[in-house]
């Protein structure tokens, strides 16, 4: 259950206060899909950055199975992150150096599993999403959805209870979108993952299970 309870976000811009999360209240159980929609700057993208741990609540409470997560210290939040959340974006963050498999083997060797077995479970998730004859092609060999099934892999190569999708179609043609949304609903449906997604794409929006929208910082009940 990840619980959120009048989450407020302000920034600072040259001495002025600037409210990107006005008092949001809602909860998602374990299992359940979400849909976080609305224009660009109502604060979508810092809402699944706040869920996600990476940045931190100016005020309120995010809570994991009833836990406020943020009462932790940093190295205890960041092992949290990193075994529990897997995070996909619109533009992939691929490190352009390695190759799709050395990728999505990323976060096994940052948790320190060894590297027979990160290149196992890599292979097998790379397999899963049809890039077993790409692993050894760099980003930059890739099109656009085969990085974004890279990072796919990469995002669920530790097996995550949560997975947070930012836009993850919205930089795909038609056809290769269709199919990132097929796969990202599978995951959810089959491996019970309690999927997150920002978009702004209705037809993603309308398979999830529960929605809300953001409006100027507050959330709006969606028609």
């Amino acid at each position: 259950m990840i619980q959120i309870k009048n989450l407020q976000k302000t920034f600072l811009k040259d001495g002025h206060r600037i409210e990107v999360l006005k008092g949001l209240d809602f909860e998602i159980a374990e299992g359940q899909s979400l849909a976080v929609v609305g224009v660009s700057g109502a604060g979508k993208s810092t809402l699944i950055h706040i869920i996600g741990t990476l940045d931190h609540p100016t005020s309120g409470a995010v809570l994991f199975d009833g836990v406020d997560v943020f009462s932790w210290p940093e190295k205890r939040l960041a092992a949290f992150r990193n075994r529990k959340i897997g995070f996909v974006f619109q533009f992939h963050n691929l490190l352009p150096e390695f190759t799709a498999l050395e990728n999505a083997m990323m976060p096994a060797l940052i948790q320190r599993i060894p590297k027979r077995e990160s290149t196992r479970r890599a292979e097998a998730i790379l397999n899963e999403v049809g890039l077993s004859d790409r692993i050894t092609h760099k980003p930059g060999e890739l099109s656009g959805g085969e990085q974004q099934r890279v990072a796919l892999a990469r995002a669920l190569i530790l097996e995550p209870e949560i997975l947070l999708a930012d836009e993850p179609t919205g930089n795909l043609d038609t056809e290769t979108g269709k199919r990132i949304e097929d796969m990202l609903i599978s995951l959810n449906r089959t491996k019970r993952i309690t999927l997150i997604v920002v978009t702004h794409n209705p037809s993603l929006a309308d398979r999830m299970s529960h929605h809300i929208g953001l409006r100027d910082g507050r959330m709006y009940t969606r028609e």
